[in-house]
């Protein structure tokens, strides 16, 4: 068995100490920022002519549109953002600007969605899972054990039927929807090794606060355990719980593999990445500008999903270097966690469109 690190490094103990120092300083500057950031897009888009300018005049966009992110910059997330900055930049010959503001600059999750759907903040990248409560169909990426490969997911999701499907619950609910990338699947670490479907049995897993997800662990007989992430690293120290679900990245970036000693390819959800744009804000661009946002969101996706590989590759590497074990499942097993799966099954299918089930399970 491998040693386990009996504390945070330095390092993640002064971010930790940090936080704690600016919190009062970044909440009053977020709620500063809220409430001055409307006028400034209205001066934006009143002033400086980067929307539909009058006959005869060439638009101008003085000030960048701002594209936000709960994400590090150190992540696929933050290459999706600027890479799609940048083409757009590129293609529009410098004419488009925008400005990626990662870290929850802008708020976390709730808040970008809340303020893009709304038009102050134009752009957002993130992942699927906090948009649910917003897109209730979007709930179908929740149906777990579905795909055997990334390369599966991706086909999927760029499909017509299905990518025509999801783009309209988007617009319904006031955005659109511009693209998917991901950081591959979300997989299982623990101190226990997974051979047998028995072997999930009495697990304290830490788990997203999220009954769909929570009910595939519960299925595994597995003990799911909602717990704030910031606090899984020393729940994982100190036996709180066993084991934990996150994609390759953030299991390294955030270093829970010195306290386990198995990472187990469980693959039981892919973790996508959306990009979106506020649909009132899409609406007031001519026909060209819009076109310039899809292109560039399509070469952005491609160039970070190919970051994604390669950058799990390298994870997965780090992972076995440091003496943690990379289990991979056999075919059999899958199997039987896609059967014990039927139930959340059914319970999607309950609040997701019927054809949305269907193009994305058929």
């Amino acid at each position: 068995m491998k040693r386990k690190y009996l504390c945070r490094s330095p390092l993640r103990a002064a971010f930790a100490n940090s936080d704690k120092a600016k919190a009062s300083g970044i909440q009053k500057w977020r709620r500063l920022h809220f409430a001055l950031f409307p006028l400034a897009l209205a001066f934006l888009f009143g002033v400086s002519g980067c929307g539909k300018a009058d006959a005869g005049e060439e638009e101008v966009q003085r000030y960048a549109w701002p594209l936000g992110t709960a994400s590090p910059e150190d992540t696929v997330t933050q290459i999706y953002a600027e890479k799609f900055a940048e083409e757009v930049g590129r293609l529009s010959g410098g004419k488009m600007k925008i400005q990626v503001y990662p870290n929850s600059t802008l708020g976390g999750d709730r808040e970008l969605l809340e303020t893009c759907r709304d038009g102050d903040i134009p752009f957002v990248i993130q992942n699927t899972a906090p948009q649910v409560s917003f897109m209730e169909d979007l709930a179908v990426f929740d149906m777990p054990c579905l795909f055997d490969t990334i390369e599966e997911v991706r086909e999927k999701v760029d499909d017509e039927k299905f990518y025509g499907l999801v783009e309209q619950v988007y617009q319904d609910s006031g955005y659109r929807l511009l693209g998917y990338a991901d950081q591959g699947f979300r997989v299982m670490s623990t101190n226990q090794n997974i051979t047998d479907f028995g072997d999930y049995k009495g697990q304290k897993i830490r788990t997203m606060e999220n009954s769909y997800h929570m009910d595939f662990w519960k299925a595994l007989s597995a003990a799911p355990t909602p717990m704030t992430f910031s606090e899984v690293y020393i729940g994982l120290q100190q036996g709180t719980i066993d084991a934990q679900e996150n994609p390759y990245e953030v299991i390294v970036s955030n270093r829970l593999y010195e306290q386990q000693d198995y990472v187990v390819e469980t693959n039981h959800l892919p973790h996508l990445i959306s990009l979106i744009v506020s649909d009132s804000f899409f609406q007031e661009l001519s026909l060209e500008k819009q076109e310039i946002l899809r292109k560039a969101a399509a070469y952005a996706g491609e160039e970070a999903r190919k970051a994604s590989d390669e950058r799990i590759a390298d994870k997965k590497r780090e992972i076995e270097a440091s003496g943690t074990e990379i289990v991979v499942l056999e075919e059999e097993l899958r199997k039987k966690m896609k059967e014990a799966s039927e139930s959340v099954y059914q319970e999607i299918e309950k609040v997701v469109d019927k054809e949305i089930v269907k193009a994305y399970t058929e």
